[in-house]
């Protein structure tokens, strides 16, 4: 939009009304101002004027009190005599002093001055020089001297009365000039300024009361004119956005409510897929809130298997003869036979593949009995849940993997401890009952009484092994239970052994560990003491716990101990070392195994603070 142009601004009016006004107030206040000094300076000239007659009257009795004779007095009353009127010829603008620029004035000034120095000036003189005619004739000129100075007075306060009455005109005029001159200020900017904003105001109150129809008059081509052709613009425009808002917004809601269904549709997913259902309840689950989602007639899901065959796994709302022909297909190939589908009534199939981080694990597929389109919002929106759902697959079967680990890691654990113990156990009580065989048939009863107790104690030693297996993998602990098991596992060792190991147990703030990481503790505490009993023949054997900032178990002893190089060699062959190794990998934690022959054994393991949990 263009501005205006330098004439035809608001601004230009404004600033040309206010010099016009300045210049009229300033040239009647001039005016007024030259009024007051022309009074003034008449006002003084009447002063001076009217001492003319005292003057000459004062110069008259100088004369006839010293008859004749020349007097300091007199010189002085013909001086100021003379002054006087000397300024009254030529003015002092400093006090200030003029006669009237008035013709009469000026010639009856002329008359008195003339008087004075033609006539009355030279017989003074003449009268000082002791000539008594001179004296005769000045008193004679007086009396028309005095009324020439009163006929000068009068006309200077005739012409002072008449430039009095100009000034209260021009005051007047002033007063009145003022009081026109702002009311016509006023009606101006009412009409320029105010006028105009009163109608914007009227409009914007027009257009929040919704009338887009309204327009204003542009009638100046100054601002406001420009600003009622702008409005005029706005509310054009705001009318043809109103026309079309109803359109919008119903638009705008549709696409809110289509918003709220996909989010809640994602919600209610998502909560189910997380629930603990197997997979055929959760695929179930899934079909039934697809074809609830987008209206489907039917669905299925296929998943990919390990022989790489794409197998049915759920299906809602087809026919038997449909899963039948497609309960395996290649997995390259397509999730439905598009032709069988049409033959069974589904104009419409669309297919969506079900994947986990970035993994197929195989596809879903939505049958419609008519001609359906998927908009892109709602192809996104089965795209998610598909993902969703994938997500779900492989976290049950993570979980199910972890579950076969764990069994495998357990009977691995088992094995171990079977062939520690009781598989030794079995391998000597075998190789006495193959000598009592040989000495039974040869009859060395001596022999035989050595062998029976060996046996008897190899069974005692294996039932004792049993019962410890027994005891250790039915081990059960909770949260905070670490102390109680730790008593218990403790005391045990002393009724096996008749052999009490010294238990410090410190708590120093540390948070209590999970049940699981408790469980490998107490697992690795038993296993160590288990050694102890089998191999160290030890009397002292001390415990101590730490639960700080790290937490730290440490199992000491006395007895034979071992060499560190000999049972490096062995390596996992000495399955008590490789199971405790590895549960405390399990644990994340350091283990450290340190002994020398005759001089005891350490087992110490710590847990820093980054790898463990809390409770």
């Amino acid at each position: 939009m263009s501005l205006p142009s330098f004439r035809d601004r608001l601004t230009t009016r404004i600033v040309t009304l206010s010099m016009v006004s300045l210049v009229l107030v300033l040239a009647m206040i001039g005016g007024t101002l030259w009024l007051s000094w022309q009074l003034q300076g008449a006002g003084a000239a009447i002063n001076d004027a009217g001492s003319l007659r005292m003057r000459a009257n004062a110069v008259a009795i100088a004369l006839l009190r010293n008859g004749g004779d020349a007097s300091p007095a007199l010189q002085l009353h013909i001086e100021q005599m003379n002054a006087t009127l000397d300024r009254l010829c030529h003015g002092d603008p400093a006090r200030p002093l003029f006669l009237p620029d008035d013709e009469d004035v000026h010639r009856q000034f002329e008359h008195v001055a003339n008087a004075w120095h033609t006539r009355l000036e030279p017989d003074v003189r003449k009268g000082m020089a002791a000539d008594p005619d001179a004296i005769s004739r000045y008193l004679l000129e007086l009396r028309a001297f005095v009324t020439g100075a009163d006929e000068l007075v009068g006309l200077i306060e005739r012409e002072n009365a008449r430039k009095t009455a100009w000034l209260r005109t021009s005051q007047m005029a002033l007063a009145a000039m003022a009081c026109i001159g702002t009311l016509a200020i006023v009606y101006l900017l009412y009409l320029w300024i105010v006028v105009p904003v009163q109608r914007l105001q009227e409009g914007l109150a027009r257009i929040e009361g919704r009338e887009f129809e309204t327009r204003l008059p542009v009638e100046t081509q100054d601002e406001f004119g420009h600003l009622a052709a702008g409005f005029n613009r706005m509310a054009a425009e705001l009318q043809t956005l109103y026309r079309d808002l109803a359109g919008r917004v119903e638009e705008k809601t549709s696409e809110l409510a289509a918003q709220n269904r996909e989010l809640t549709a994602l919600y209610e997913m998502a909560a189910f897929v997380n629930q603990p259902n197997d997979v055929d309840v959760l695929c179930r689950g899934f079909l039934a809130r697809l074809t609830r989602q987008v209206d489907a007639d039917g669905a299925a899901v296929r998943l990919i298997t390990e022989d790489g065959k794409v197998r049915l796994i759920g299906s809602e709302g087809l026919p038997a003869s449909l899963l039948q022909d497609e309960r395996c297909l290649a997995a390259d190939g397509c999730v439905c036979d598009a032709q069988r589908c049409r033959s069974l009534g589904f104009a419409t199939v669309a297919a969506f593949d079900i994947v986990s981080q970035g993994e197929k694990l195989g596809a879903f597929s939505l049958h419609f009995r008519g001609e359906r389109v998927l908009p892109a919002s709602e192809s996104h929106l089965l795209d998610t849940l598909g993902a969703h759902f994938g997500t779900a697959l492989k976290n049950r079967r993570l979980a199910a993997l972890a579950r076969q680990l764990a069994v495998s890691e357990e009977r691995n654990l088992v094995a171990q401890g079977l062939h520690d113990s009781i598989a030794q156990s079995l391998n000597f009580l075998k190789m006495q009952v193959h000598l009592l065989d040989v000495a039974t048939r040869e009859a060395r009863i001596d022999e035989i009484r050595e062998i029976v107790p060996l046996l008897a104690g190899g069974v005692a030693d294996s039932y004792d092994d049993v019962r410890e297996l027994l005891m250790n993998f039915r081990t059960k602990i909770g949260s905070g239970e670490l102390r109680r098991a730790v008593d218990e596992a403790v005391e045990r060792f002393g009724l096996q052994t008749g052999i009490a190991p010294r238990l410090d147990y410190r708590d120093e703030g540390g948070l209590p560990l999970p049940p699981d990481q408790q469980l490998q503790v107490l697992f690795i505490l038993q296993e160590a003491l288990s050694n102890i009993r089998k191999h160290a023949e030890a009397q002292r054997i001390t415990v101590t716990i730490v639960n700080d900032r790290d937490f730290s178990l440490l199992v000491e002893d006395d007895g034979q101990g071992y060499d560190p190089e000999e049972m490096a060699a062995l390596g996992e062959t000495h399955v008590g070392f490789h199971i405790m190794r590895e549960r405390a990998h399990r644990l994340g934690a350091m283990l450290r195994l340190s002994g020398a022959p005759g001089r005891g054994a350490r087992v110490e393991l710590v847990l820093a603070a980054p790898a463990r949990q809390a409770a």
